[in-house]
């Protein structure tokens, strides 16, 4: 759609000088927002930007401190905890909400199950879901549990839910984090038909390059409140990040320190195989960045839980600085020095509802101990180190994990890792969902730990990432690594090539 369609569509959705406190703390100010019938609006910012917020005055979630809501042109109060998809709006979460023990159809259905005569009509409801999920391209079961799913088919499920239900207005949080690129494709293509036969959508994601590919406008917010809104056609890039952190980004990523092959080669993995992964084989030196690449379900995370005694080997053998880590035994690769940042904060690196001090020294608590007790001013100090060097920004100390945003998320997760000091750090996904000014600090900080001499692994399904950080790059597909880059040879095309299977590794 042309911009001049766009500027001359109806609207459909309007924020009027909405602001929004939470304890006293104010997190909107006087924000405007409008969408239009038809379009696909991008909503941008920085983590802590006000983006969540606003989608949840929005759709219901959250009522406003002060400013008014239009539906239609007419003031509105929205309905609470997601009753406002009776009118129309229908909101897709960053997190799942999806039970676990219902098959497909099932949780298309939940809430407004079909029956006839009494009894319900699983032939019918089963053919509904067939009918959506082929609309995207999911090949997923319609009687398959959701528990049995991988995250990127949930994702798809989480969608074809709300396709299901005849949105007006779709939002979208984040909606590609977890998708492949043909994946996203799909999706994108799905969402331009809807947008083509009426329906609003507004796009929340941290991905520059799918913001200027799919939207018609873009709207961003910084620190709470509105700074700009215009055509898409009319930005790029460089341009967004720029209104997004309100300074120049050239310097995504920190200058490559060259690799040193005298180093020491401080994790050796021989031909470690799992119920994933056959026949890994790599080794790591002191004070490299070493990135896998790969599509999604390569195995890259299986072989990395396998490394760090997560997951349990069927054959192979790890060892660090020589010595061998036992198979399956986390502890032990612990106290040899390596750790492993999770790609899923929530559910498995953070507890959501304690708060800061309690996540950073989880898997530390021996170090802040006096005599059999914890030190509350040993974790106090700590945490006072940890928003200083991670720059974890919020105003509130004594807040859960829960209400930061994602980015101050994703420090303190890291700050967690790294307050056990470990030589040999795995990262798994270190910007999903993410803003651009965080990531740029995530990058920095990465380089500086690998310029104090320790080892990290970064495991990214974002090639730029890898690209722009590693000084070598491992390529799996199907459970196998199947290209070794470095140097030149680091590019999207070469890592495409073996991810695809289009090339195959030299035998050594």
């Amino acid at each position: 759609m042309n911009p001049e369609t766009v500027d001359a569509a109806r609207v459909v959705l309007e924020a009027r000088r909405i602001s929004k406190s939470f304890s006293g703390v104010q997190v909107l100010f006087s924000v405007n927002f409008e969408l239009r019938a038809g379009e696909i609006h991008a909503l941008m910012g920085e983590n802590g930007a006000g983006k969540s917020t606003l989608v949840k005055i929005l759709s219901g979630f959250e009522q406003p401190s002060s400013g008014e809501v239009l539906l239609d042109g007419q003031p509105v109060t929205l309905p609470a905890n997601g009753a406002a998809e009776a009118l129309g709006i229908v909101i897709i979460h960053q997190e799942f909400n999806l039970a676990e023990h219902l098959t497909v159809a099932e949780s298309l259905f939940l809430g407004r199950e079909v029956t006839r005569f009494g009894v319900l009509d699983r032939k019918y409801m089963r053919a509904e879901t067939r009918r959506v999920l082929d609309l995207l391209g999911c090949h997923v079961d319609a009687n398959a549990l959701i528990g049995s799913l991988s995250i990127a088919e949930k994702q798809m499920v989480e969608i074809a839910k709300a396709i299901s239900r005849d949105a007006r207005i779709v939002f979208m949080d984040e909606p590609t984090a977890v998708l492949s690129r043909e994946e996203t494709n799909f999706l994108f293509r799905q969402v331009r038909k809807l947008r083509d036969r009426g329906t609003s959508f507004v796009f929340v994601s941290h991905k520059l390059d799918e913001v200027i590919e799919l939207t018609d406008r873009v709207t961003v917010l910084r620190d709470g409140q509105w700074v700009k809104t215009a055509a898409t056609s009319m930005l790029d890039g460089e341009s967004i990040a720029q209104l997004m952190v309100g300074r120049e980004m050239s310097s995504l990523f920190p200058a490559k320190k060259e690799p040193n092959v005298d180093e020491e080669v401080v994790l050796r993995v021989d031909a470690v195989s799992t119920d994933y992964v056959q026949d890994a084989r790599f080794e790591v030196r002191k004070g490299e960045i070493l990135g896998f690449s790969g599509m999604i379900g390569s195995g890259r995370t299986e072989l990395m839980e396998a490394v760090a005694g997560l997951r349990p080997r069927l054959s192979g053998e790890v060892t660090i600085r020589g010595e061998t880590v036992p198979s399956g035994d986390v502890h032990a690769a612990n106290r040899r020095g390596l750790a492993y940042m999770t790609k899923d904060r929530k559910a498995k690196g953070l507890l959501l509802n304690s708060g800061m001090t309690a996540n950073l020294t989880l898997q530390s608590l021996g170090r802040h101990a006096r005599i059999g007790y914890l030190s509350p001013a040993s974790e106090a100090a700590a945490l006072k180190r940890a928003r200083r060097r991670f720059d974890i920004r919020v105003r509130d100390g004594n807040v859960v994990a829960r209400r930061m945003s994602g980015g101050n998320q994703q420090k303190l997760l890291l700050a967690k890792v790294m307050e056990t000091e470990p030589d040999i750090i795995i990262i798994d996904e270190p910007t999903r969902g993410i803003d651009v000014g965080t990531k740029q600090q995530i990058y920095h900080f990465i380089s500086a730990l690998a310029r104090d001499g320790r080892s990290i692994i970064v495991v990214s399904s974002e090639m730029p990432e890898v690209i722009g950080l590693c000084t070598r790059v491992a390529v799996m597909r199907e459970g196998r690594i199947v290209g070794m880059l470095e140097g030149d040879e680091i590019s999207e095309q070469e890592i495409m090539r073996y991810a695809a299977g289009l090339k195959k590794m030299a035998a050594a």
